[in-house]
C-alpha cells in the first residue's frame, strides 16, 4: 500500500525557498490576510529526579485559529515588546520581523494552519504515556531515536543535547558526539562540543533540535546531509510544521511536537513522526 502523501507543493529546496513560496501563496491563503490572535511565551526550569543537572527552556508561540506555531529562544533573550509586536499582526509581516525567533514562529504558525499534523499530510502519530516529566521525556526520546537510520556502532552527531536522547541512542548501540552552544558536560560527564559544523565530517548521521532554525544553523546541517547522503533527523518543538517540508531535501525524518509540549502536562500526549518508514518502534 502506498503511504499517504500531501497534495500540497513539493519539498522546499531551502528555508528561504519555503518562505518565498509561502509568501507567494503556494501553500494556501495569502499570509498577509492571516493575523495572529494570541502571542505568548512559555518558560520552564527542570531537574528530573535522579539527574544531577537541570536546564531551562523559553519558547515563543503564536496562535492563528486552531494552530499554534513555536520557536525556542535562549532564556531571557526575548524582549517583552516582541510579544506585543506579534499580537494582531499579519503573518507575512512577522515573517520579515527583525528577530529570527519571531520569523520562525510565524512561518511555523502558518504551516500548522494549512498543513496540520495529520496522516493526509504524512504524519504518523506516536503516543506518549501519562506520568512524570522524566517518563515522558524518555518516551519521546525513544520515538526520536527510532527514526535514526543507522546501524549499531554508527556515530551520531547530536545537536541540542537532551540526556534522554543520549540514553535512547545508547540503547540502540549507537555512539554519539554531543554538541550544544551552551557547552558543558552531559549527565555522564562527557564533554559537549560547541561547533556542530566542525564535527559533521566525522559522524555517520545527525540528530538535531528544531532550535537550529531559531539560531540559524539548520541550513548548513541540511546542506551537508543532502550533499553527503547522510541521515538527518530533526526533533522539533521549534518549527514542528516547518521541518517536514524539507523531507527529501536533506532531512530524512522528523519527530514533530507542537504546543503543548510534553513537559507542560502530566497526562498522555502525542508526537508526530515523518519519514524513515522502516525505523524501529
Amino acid at each position: 500500500m502506498t503511504t499517504p502523501t500531501t497534495h500540497h507543493p513539493a519539498t522546499a529546496a531551502s528555508y528561504d525557498d519555503l518562505v518565498a513560496r509561502v509568501l507567494g501563496g503556494d501553500f494556501g491563503p495569502d499570509p498577509r490576510t492571516q493575523r495572529v490572535a494570541v502571542a505568548f511565551s512559555t518558560r520552564q526550569a527542570v531537574r528530573h529526579e535522579g539527574r544531577s543537572g537541570g536546564y531551562r527552556n523559553e519558547v515563543l508561540s503564536l496562535r492563528l485559529a486552531a494552530a499554534v506555531g513555536s520557536c525556542a529562544v535562549e532564556p531571557g533573550e526575548l524582549p517583552d515588546a516582541a510579544i506585543e509586536d506579534c499580537v494582531g499582526a499579519d503573518l507575512a509581516r512577522l515573517m520579515a520581523h527583525e528577530l529570527r525567533p519571531v520569523r520562525v514562529a510565524a512561518l511555523d504558525t502558518y504551516l500548522m494552519h494549512v498543513l496540520p499534523h495529520t496522516p493526509a499530510n504524512g504524519a504518523r502519530s506516536w503516543s506518549l504515556p501519562a506520568g512524570s516529566s522524566l517518563r515522558k521525556s524518555r518516551a519521546r526520546a525513544r520515538a526520536v531515536a527510532g527514526l535514526v537510520d543507522a546501524a549499531p556502532g554508527a556515530r551520531v552527531l547530536v545537536v541540542g543535547v537532551v540526556n534522554s536522547l543520549l540514553e535512547a541512542l545508547r540503547e540502540r548501540g549507537l555512539t554519539y558526539v554531543p554538541c550544544d552552544l551552551k557547552g558543558g558536560t552531559t549527565e555522564w560527564g562527557e564533554p559537549v562540543r560547541t561547533d556542530a559544523l566542525a564535527e559533521l565530517a566525522h559522524c555517520d548521521a545527525v540528530l538535531a533540535s528544531g532550535m537550529t532554525l531559531g539560531n540559524g544553523s539548520f541550513e548548513p546541517l541540511r546542506a551537508h546531509a543532502l550533499r553527503h547522503g547522510k541521515p538527518l533527523v530533526m526533533f522539533a518543538q521549534t518549527g514542528s510544521a516547518v521541518l517536514p517540508r524539507f523531507l527529501g531535501a536533506g532531512v530524512s525524518a522528523v519527530c514533530a511536537e507542537p504546543y503543548p509540549f510534553f513537559w507542560l502536562d502530566g497526562g498522555p500526549g502525542i508526537v508526530h513522526r515523518y519519514g524513515a518508514e522502516g525505523a524501529a518502534r
